[in-house]
């Protein structure tokens, strides 16, 4: 049996591997495949790909191309999520800011550099016409560290996804002053060119049962209520989230990597573009 070592965050994105997990779906293609949760997103995956701590990783989308741009030796396996990734723009309940406005020129909270909380900063910057050059940044590592750094006011406001921040702002924790949607398909399925040369038979075995997986996730019975309490989600959060998302089966597109690097390159994230080839497996 083949051990296969997968990452992603501990997000209910990711249910349909913890399912195929479960339910010994990669077992019965001969793959042991374990699950590693990383509180700090997509920026930590990427070290973790580089450090070989994990041969797989669900990442988001802009994440990923930047550090293959940046000379990473990655591959895009196939996209995962098709839709924008919705991400709040939160402050602490008692802060003093109240609009989009009174955030300008204020400290954003990150995970890390190249994350996805550090490049949808400058996204969330750019519709909102500020000087890109003057944005101000503090490292928080993962959410329990945002919860922190924006009650002491080391920092002033913190983009992480919607729904996962929910029970946060519901517990008055956070306050949501914004949303701003992701202007690409949000997570897609990362490896090494190392992982493939060597392992590029298992590949189809452990895309296959996922792909299953996803295509009739929404079809599960009582779905929402397994989501709700599994992730700790108000249901009607669930339905909202199941509405506007969807899982896919498919290699990103071609128009997909290119609108992505024109942002990146837009914003200054990135100073030359990859060929569609160098991006995808």
């Amino acid at each position: 049996m083949k051990n296969i070592r997968v990452g992603g965050v501990p997000e209910h994105f990711n249910l349909p591997w913890h399912l195929c997990i479960e339910n010994k779906e990669f077992e019965s293609h001969d793959i042991d495949l374990t699950w590693t949760d990383f509180h700090g997103g997509t920026g930590e995956m990427s070290e973790a790909l580089k450090n070989n701590d994990v041969d797989i990783a669900v990442m988001l989308t802009e994440g990923s191309i930047k550090e293959i741009c940046e000379g990473n030796t990655f591959k895009i396996l196939q996209s995962y999520i098709q839709t924008p990734l919705m991400w709040g723009i939160h402050v602490d309940a008692n802060s003093k800011y109240h609009d989009m406005i009174d955030l300008r020129g204020k400290t954003a909270a990150i995970s890390r550099y190249g994350s996805g909380s550090h490049l949808m900063s400058y996204v969330n910057s750019n519709n909102n016409n500020w000087n890109l050059e003057h944005l101000d940044f503090k490292i928080i590592k993962n959410l329990n560290g945002a919860i922190e750094s924006l009650t002491e006011g080391t920092s002033d406001y913190f983009l992480w996804e919607h729904f996962t921040t929910k029970p946060l702002v519901d517990k008055g924790i956070f306050r949501r002053i914004g949303d701003v949607p992701s202007p690409w398909p949000c997570f897609v399925i990362v490896t090494t060119e190392k992982f493939i040369k060597n392992n590029s038979e298992v590949i189809p075995d452990i895309l296959e049962p996922l792909n299953q997986k996803s295509k009739t996730f929404k079809t599960i019975k009582d779905i929402d209520d397994l989501v709700s309490k599994r992730y700790q989600l108000k249901i009607e959060d669930v339905e909202k989230w199941l509405s506007i998302t969807e899982w896919s089966q498919e290699q990103i597109s071609e128009d997909d990597v290119l609108v992505t690097q024109k942002k990146l390159i837009d914003l200054g994230l990135i100073s030359k573009r990859k060929t569609y080839s160098e991006i995808i497996y």
